[in-house]
């Protein structure tokens, strides 16, 4: 039982969004992505959801495509409706996005941990190899990994890295390693990926943003590097020091955009991960107890509030939202078997090592 959220009611809407075929849409009207999808899928196994969070990883892997990746739709760039407030789902635009494509890692080890599901590792080994063998098949010889697949005849390096994408798929990456640890599998090709991956988040910065608008007003540019654990702790907790005045809005929580008065559920449950992953217990806390005014009535969470209007935007309660308050507060409060497997991160790993037991942190 969770002191700091209705962990039933947020459980409930995502399951009240899921599919007869067990996707899980963003919101009622549709949208569908393989990162969301399975950050649901977690925090349903977090709240004790087995059937619905079993059914969301079968249909995760009905989706995966020959070459191990997935299709999803761009939901950040849907258009909303002419109040402003809704969003309005009609054919978005699609991509083969490798941070998504990695995210199968994440919740294929979350899931099973929460559940005490050892089975699920075996079961659903081969999908998440093919996932891997996906994103790493767009790593650069830099170390960075290009945000989508790219096109037939394009190359690697016409496409951008994304800062946040890569520290997310440092974790992922770090699951995969986990998960193949668990079946005394192949660790060399993770292994080496990783470490270039971190090289390039750590002294290559200039790889990031190259084809784009810089991101860095993005709160999850700040903090996603934290989360990943590429840092040390001392890092760690100087970079959110760095920015806390920037992004957080005290009472009220992260801002999604450091220049826009928007905050947002999401981002401020991310956030709170972050920093009970430096030993930030009390800011964590304090950063979900502030959503509370965002917590629907009909259950779930509103995606944000825009303070200087006084107005929920979007009027949209995704289901994703709801489950990175989940999540978070599952990291705080140890609701579940392996809550720190997204705050802790792994050791360094020899690639000739082999175990037998999965490691929870």
């Amino acid at each position: 039982m969770s002191q700091i959220i209705n962990l039933s009611a947020a459980a409930n809407r995502i399951e009240a969004l899921q599919q007869p075929d067990g996707a899980i849409t963003w919101i009622d009207a549709g949208l569908w992505d393989p990162w969301n999808h399975g950050e649901s899928a977690m925090a349903l196994a977090v709240a004790g959801r087995a059937d619905s969070c079993a059914r969301a990883l079968e249909a995760l892997f009905d989706r995966q495509e020959s070459d191990g990746g997935w299709t999803g739709e761009l939901g950040a760039g849907v258009p909303l409706d002419e109040t402003n407030r809704r969003l309005v789902v009609d054919k978005p635009a699609t991509a083969r996005d490798t941070n998504f494509t990695g995210y199968a890692a994440v919740t294929v080890l979350r899931s099973a941990l929460a559940l005490n599901e050892p089975g699920w590792l075996d079961r659903y080994a081969g999908p998440v190899r093919r996932a891997m063998q996906f994103v790493l098949s767009c790593q650069t010889p830099e170390g960075d990994i290009v945000w989508r697949k790219p096109d037939a005849g394009e190359a690697l390096d016409n496409v951008d890295s994304l800062r946040a994408g890569n520290a997310c798929l440092y974790k992922s990456l770090e699951c995969a390693l986990r998960l193949e640890t668990a079946l005394a599998g192949e660790l060399r090709d993770l292994t080496e990926a990783r470490a270039r991956l971190a090289e390039a988040l750590h002294d290559k910065d200039w790889r990031f943003d190259r084809k784009s608008t810089d991101r860095r007003r993005y709160a999850m540019d700040w903090y996603y590097p934290v989360l990943s654990g590429v840092h040390s702790r001392e890092e760690s907790q100087r970079r959110l020091e760095a920015g806390w005045s920037r992004y957080v809005v005290e009472g009220l929580g992260s801002r999604c955009v450091a220049d826009e008065p928007w905050v947002t559920a999401a981002e401020t449950a991310e956030l709170a991960l972050a920093c009970q992953a430096v030993g930030w217990t009390g800011k964590a806390r304090k950063l979900i107890t502030d959503l509370a005014p965002l917590a629907a009535r009909s259950g779930g969470y509103w995606m944000g509030w825009q303070f200087e209007e006084e107005i929920l935007w979007p009027y949209e309660r995704p289901a994703w939202t709801s489950a990175a308050v989940i999540l978070a507060a599952d990291a705080i409060e140890h609701l579940s078997p392996g809550s720190d497997l997204l705050v802790t991160p792994l050791k360094a790993v020899s690639p000739a090592r082999r175990g037998a037991t999965p490691p929870a942190s």
